[in-house]
């Protein structure tokens, strides 16, 4: 049975947290599928991630529509969440809509933005036109260049009160949860507790009702630094570069392909 919006909604009535993974191909969503991650977001860090960007602000909306199409072709059934990137949806409600559209025309069932005020009349205007709308709050990295890099956000008592009220505008504007991120746990449990809607948080604490991270932490292949928040689950880095060692050393050999390996 395909999930959606209105599951997570019910998770958190029923206090029962849940995981979202970012994918970002068919083969790696298949497999989050095929382990019962009910959530599916492609998001923006395709750019560092995947595809070798510094941040995620060079990122287009060719480039998640076509990461986006090989997701929902990987994992249908789940619920399905991409970004909407730097420069598709600040220059006006109607570029906001046709991209959206596009995201959700492309096998999307929703879309996340960053940041709060404006941002929650867009919400609201996505909403009205059938387009369920994530929000996202606290360190937001397609703000790195306003905040200065990706820092902790929500520290001062006027910060804090400004993520808490933006939330509260979020749920109001119809939005269908918030991805908390880079913000201190105790301000994670008040917005949580804030809001009727489901929280999900990155780096914000244990008192969300579900998590994200990163499909290439989770996995242990990042590479260089690796998040406070992030946990490896795997040691699938180390793995692959072991793999293709000994491939290449039974090619040296000679030893592959041997007659199992051919056709007679």
């Amino acid at each position: 049975m395909a999930i959606t919006i209105h599951d997570l909604r019910a998770r958190k009535e029923r206090g029962e947290r849940f995981v979202m993974i970012t994918a970002y191909d068919s083969a790696v969503a298949r497999l989050l599928a095929e382990a019962g991650v009910p959530a599916l977001l492609v998001g923006d860090s395709v750019g560092n991630n995947h595809l070798g960007y510094s941040t995620t602000l060079p990122v287009t909306m060719d480039e998640i529509l076509h990461h986006a199409r090989a997701v929902a072709r990987g994992a249908p059934d789940q619920l399905l969440v991409a970004d909407m990137p730097f420069g598709s949806y600040q220059g006006s409600v109607e570029q906001a809509t046709a991209n959206a559209v596009d995201l959700l025309k492309a096998g999307m069932h929703a879309v996340k933005l960053e940041g709060g005020g404006w941002v929650a009349q867009l919400t609201a205007r996505l909403t009205e036109c059938g387009i369920p709308v994530m929000g996202h709050l606290g360190l937001t990295p397609q703000w790195i260049n306003a905040f200065g890099g990706n820092r902790v956000q929500g520290r001062s008592p006027e910060a804090r009160q400004r993520i808490v009220e933006d939330a509260r505008a979020l749920e109001d504007a119809g939005a269908f949860s918030l991805v908390l991120e880079g913000i201190p746990s105790s301000l994670a449990a008040e917005v949580t507790a804030a809001v009727s809607i489901p929280t999900i948080g990155i780096g914000a604490g244990p008192d969300c009702d579900g998590q994200v991270l990163v499909v290439y932490d989770l996995l242990g292949m990042t590479r260089g630094h690796m998040p406070k928040f992030a946990k490896p689950y795997a040691d699938l880095g180390d793995a692959v570069v072991a793999a293709a060692r000994a491939f290449a050393s039974d090619v040296a050999a000679g030893s592959f392909p041997d007659d199992a390996h051919s056709y007679r």
